[in-house]
């Protein structure tokens, strides 16, 4: 029942920003459709092409980190779990994205102190990923950026400092001992009449593997280095969508990407369910001065399809193939195939 009102609340919270998006853009809202409508089929697939692109390098952090918990693990499993977490992304509007993951992994041979650890590694480095791309594109791009986009300087100022804050605390719940005590006595100080037994034991138990594990791969620089490599190059092929979209004529590859990487690092200072309402707004609000406010809102709209919407009905096609394989080997499947094998 909290989860259906949960789940309202955001429905609700995301129809109020869409409203208000829509009484922005409202008397360009012909000009918008007539963008989209006039895309090359050609760009549509390209885009989309991209997203999948940017998906197999999803995978492969997920694949270099969980082999080091079950060296079994094959990198196919990890681009699955990529367009899985995609499909809960959207049709969960981002609560349950962790969950599957854990899920996921647990069901394939991943400690569930493990799961939760890599997948908070795998967020904190995608965090920091974006923010340093950000930084980079805006320092090579600078005159560019500044001559468009010196009154959001602030913006970016913040959303750094909101990145850095998330970081540090992840940080500390998967990995500095101190924090996991402090927890556990507040836990146990709310726990007066025993409610809460089984899940602080849970707690206690996985917070000391997931920290000794944690640190091995934070402590290894080159495995640091090379998730943060390809952090770096899978933004490419979300950032580079406007570029497509528009083409040459109006923005350049690399403008493209430092204003596709400001607006989602402006965007992240906006609380809001899987970035629903923030990204829509502060992208179009960012591109219209270099492409038109009607064009810039339609390639908003068309980012939005490539990575967010469409990964999830190819996530959706990926299920359902896997379930009807598993189907005909006898093998029970009750949650999209996210349990475990049967021997």
């Amino acid at each position: 029942m909290k989860k259906h009102k949960k789940l309202i609340a955001k429905l609700i919270f995301i129809a109020i920003i869409v409203f208000v998006i829509w009484l922005t853009f409202k008397d360009s809202m012909g000009d918008i459709v007539g963008e989209i409508r006039n895309t090359s089929i050609w760009i549509l697939l390209l885009i989309c092409l991209t997203s999948v692109v940017y998906h197999l390098f999803e995978g492969w952090m997920t694949y270099s980190l969980a082999k080091r918990y079950n060296p079994e693990f094959k990198f196919l499993q990890g681009i699955y779990c990529a367009f899985y977490c995609s499909f809960y992304r959207l049709t969960t509007l981002g609560s349950a994205t962790g969950v599957a993951a854990v899920y996921y992994l647990g069901q394939n041979g991943v400690s569930y102190s493990g799961a939760i650890s890599l997948y908070m590694i795998q967020y904190v480095v995608h965090k920091i990923g974006v923010a340093i791309f950000s930084g980079i594109l805006f320092l090579i791009c600078l005159p560019y950026m500044m001559q468009n986009y010196s009154g959001y300087v602030w913006l970016l100022i913040l959303a750094y400092i909101v990145t850095v804050l998330i970081c540090v605390g992840l940080i500390l719940l998967i990995m500095f001992k101190p924090f996991h005590e402090w927890l556990l006595k507040i836990g146990h100080r709310l726990n007066k009449k025993g409610k809460l037994d089984k899940a602080l034991s849970a707690l206690e138990s996985n917070a000391q593997i997931m920290g000794e594990t944690a640190k091995k791969i934070l402590t290894d620089k080159v495995q640091v280095i090379k998730l943060l490599v390809i952090t770096l190059i899978k933004y490419i092929f979300w950032f580079d969508i406007p570029f497509l979209v528009v083409g040459a004529a109006k923005l350049s590859f690399l403008h493209s990407l430092s204003i596709s990487s400001l607006a989602v690092m402006t965007a992240a200072v906006i609380p809001t369910p899987a970035g629903v309402g923030s990204v829509e707004f502060v992208m179009t609000a960012l591109f219209g001065p270099v492409v038109g406010v009607s064009q810039a809102a339609a390639v908003t709209v068309l980012y939005r399809i490539a990575t967010f919407i469409f990964p999830m009905i190819f996530a959706m096609i990926l299920i359902l193939v896997r379930r009807g394989i598993r189907k005909r080997k006898g093998i029970t499947d009750k949650s999209f195939g996210f349990e475990k094998e049967k021997k």
